[in-house]
This record gives C-alpha cells, sequence and structure tokens, in this order.
C-alpha cells in the first residue's frame, strides 16, 4: 500500500487478492504497508482480513495494531515472509519507501506477481521498473494475473522464470520450436 493510495480502492483490491481463491498462485501472501497511511489503512485492512477468516502473521507495527483491535495475529518470521500459504493465510508488515517494499519483496518474493496501489503514476513507474516478476499489477488485484484474464485463451501454466516464456502461457507459450535444415553438401561463404 503505497503512500499515495486511495484507501477506499485498496481495500477491496486486498480483499480481492487474498480470499477470492486462496489456493491459486497469484493470491496475495503478503500486505506491505507505507508508514505515512498505516493509522488509516492497518486497523481497517486488519478488522477485513480477519472477518474474512484469513490468519495473519506481522512485523511489530502489524502486531501493535492487531493487539489494539483484539485480533489474533502471530510474529511473522523469516519462514512466514517466504511462505507460499495458498490457504487464508497472510503477512502484514509496515515498510517505510518504496524502496524498502522493493527491497522486501526481493529478499522474499516469488517473482510471480506484485501489486501496488497508488494514486502517483511516478511511484507506479518506479514499483514496475524496481519489480523483477511476471506480472505487475497497478490498482488491480493480482487475480488477473492469469492467461484468460490477459487475453491468452486458456492457462495451461505460469512461469516466473526470465525465458522462454514468462507470466501466464496458452498454448503457443507452451510450444518450442526446432529449426531443421536438410542440405546436400551446402556451406555457407
Amino acid at each position: 500500500m503505497d503512500e499515495k493510495a486511495d484507501l477506499a480502492k485498496a481495500l477491496p483490491i486486498l480483499i480481492n487478492s487474498k480470499t477470492h481463491r486462496p489456493s491459486v498462485c497469484n493470491a496475495a501472501e503478503t500486505l506491505l504497508v507505507h508508514q505515512r497511511v498505516k493509522d488509516e489503512f492497518l486497523p481497517i485492512a486488519l478488522r477485513e482480513l480477519h472477518n474474512a477468516g484469513v490468519k495473519l502473521h506481522g512485523d511489530v507495527e502489524a502486531l501493535k495494531f492487531a493487539k489494539e483491535l483484539q485480533i489474533p495475529i502471530e510474529r511473522a518470521t523469516e519462514e512466514s515472509w517466504s511462505t507460499e500459504y495458498g490457504v487464508l493465510e497472510m503477512n502484514v508488515g509496515v515498510v517505510d519507501s518504496l524502496q524498502a517494499a522493493s527491497e522486501h519483496i526481493l529478499k522474499y518474493g516469488t517473482n510471480h506477481t506484485e501489486a501496488i496501489v497508488t494514486e502517483s503514476e511516478e511511484n507506479a513507474q518506479r514499483f514496475i521498473s524496481l519489480s523483477d516478476c511476471a506480472a505487475v499489477m497497478v490498482n488491480a488485484s493480482t487475480r488477473f494475473t492469469d492467461g484468460e484474464e490477459m487475453g491468452f485463451g486458456a492457462e495451461i501454466g505460469i512461469s516466473n522464470q526470465k525465458l522462454h516464456a514468462r507470466g501466464p502461457m496458452g498454448l503457443e507459450q507452451m510450444t518450442t520450436t526446432t529449426w531443421i535444415v536438410r542440405g546436400d553438401g551446402q556451406i555457407r561463404k
């Protein structure tokens, strides 16, 4: 959650990204909130996640807010930050800058899908340039990382590799080409 986020827009994006289908690879696993909006956004986000049945893991800041709200939360560990839960379970943390969020993602992310909610085009562009992943969402749910949603037809697979295909893959991306050259003694001059 960027410091320039529209918080009314951010909450439905967060809830959809985590709860729409938590078992799929494009479900959000971590929420990072900029410190400038934490006081306004974290109480609402933690309450809504809790009400949706999401088990929470948090950093010191998230723990403090959850305790005040009497919402159960566990301390986030190195292991939890690196976990793809695939269930209604999520990490929550506070960062002091876009750079800090990017560094956290670089350390713990999966290179699959990252998202930012911001009204700042400059911050969106910076986040995009700092993200090394198959798909970047700006003001949209992570759940849109899907072959059919992106216009590739039925998704056969997904890749967070850099070559040969990256992101949702349809039949065309799942096939490879083998060039066959038949000759009768030809040489290149």
